[in-house]
């Protein structure tokens, strides 16, 4: 049984600041709502506290508007964390959520497939490659066409192009020996070729096929399986959130943004790989952008207990506390989270 306790009344109203993202806390410039909201509109019903409630633009700020004094509680879907205790004080949990990744949901295509093939890196390989073959077809042209024209014909288009397919065949070391040079010229030619491919063709052919490999690579979709993944991968976060401080310890390369929409455009535009935030803010977004080609990793980073903040030793906290467990023990908590994740935002 709890201990019965009188409800505190404040002398002037509670500066209760609001911070997060649906389905906790959700506002315009007329209202609010959300399940952190609502959750403090009942507590304070029942503990018969006047309050005035003031939006912040995100945790940190209103965490330091608590250390300052500028107001008396915080409430949102703020994780329970040391780092933070040491400087604020926490209520009992009402909530325990998982920190999630958002990633692209979208397939690989077959122009995705073969898109890098158009790259410049790749063209300009072939490119260089021709060039020089076209080169070396010249000089065998020039050498062997008056003495050897039954293998190089003196017809320039139909002789260059013999010598090209000889500097071909020469290159990639098939030999079929269907030409071959008489002249001395043609001969030094030919083994200055010889050796010049030695050294160059298997740098050359595996420069290409390393930045086929690499380009390759870059267009397939990654697929998080697991938190160690997103190791040096361009992660998008919400700066001050925990989503920030796990991207950091799983050393991704952290792409923080104001706020979630902003981070979440990072993701669609290309600029991050995924997004690391709170999964029930992840899943309400989705919720409300169906068509979005987006999805939930299928990992767990975190899992974080969500309470409202107030100044350290505060003599509202065991109040809250006690409002906080009769909601749960009465089932009343759990009937307001059902109906605000379920899409009670779905008129707003």
């Amino acid at each position: 049984m709890l201990a019965q306790s009188e409800p505190i009344i404040e002398k002037t109203p509670l500066k209760v600041g609001v911070v997060g993202y649906p389905p906790f806390s959700d506002y315009n410039e007329e209202t609010f709502r959300g399940i952190s909201v609502e959750l403090w509109q009942e507590i304070a019903a029942d503990a018969n506290l006047r309050y005035s409630l003031i939006a912040q633009p995100g945790i940190q700020v209103g965490i330091d508007g608590v250390v300052a004094g500028e107001l008396d509680v915080l409430i949102g879907p703020i994780s329970i964390t040391t780092e933070r205790f040491q400087k604020v004080a926490f209520t009992q949990p009402y909530f325990n959520a998982q920190i999630g990744l958002l990633v692209s949901a979208e397939k690989v295509s077959v122009w995705s497939r073969i898109r890098p093939i158009f790259r410049v890196a790749v063209i300009s390989s072939v490119g260089g490659l021709f060039l020089i073959l076209f080169v070396v077809g010249n000089l065998m042209w020039l050498a062997e066409s008056r003495r050897n024209p039954e293998q190089f014909p003196r017809q320039y288009i139909r002789g260059v192009g013999s010598g090209m397919w000889f500097a071909l065949v020469t290159l990639t070391t098939v030999g079929y020996g269907d030409k071959a040079p008489i002249t001395k010229t043609g001969k030094i030619i030919t083994s200055l070729w010889m050796l010049t491919t030695m050294v160059a063709a298997s740098s050359l052919t595996a420069g290409i096929a390393t930045v086929m490999t690499l380009l390759l690579s870059a267009e397939v979709i990654k697929d998080f399986t697991q938190v160690e993944d997103i190791r040096d991968k361009q992660i998008a976060v919400v700066s001050g959130t925990t989503g920030e401080k796990w991207a950091q310890i799983y050393q991704s390369r952290v792409l923080p943004s104001p706020n979630l929409e902003q981070a979440i455009e990072r993701l669609k535009s290309g600029q991050a790989e995924g997004v690391m935030f709170d999964v029930p803010a992840l899943r309400y977004y989705l919720y409300q952008n169906p068509t979005a080609p987006l999805k939930i990793a299928d990992l767990a980073v975190s899992f974080e207990d969500y309470g409202f903040i107030l100044p350290l030793d505060n003599k509202l906290i065991r109040e809250l506390d006690i409002e906080i467990v009769k909601l749960k023990q009465s089932g009343r908590l759990e009937e307001i989270i059902e109906r605000e994740i379920k899409g009670d935002f779905e008129n707003q």
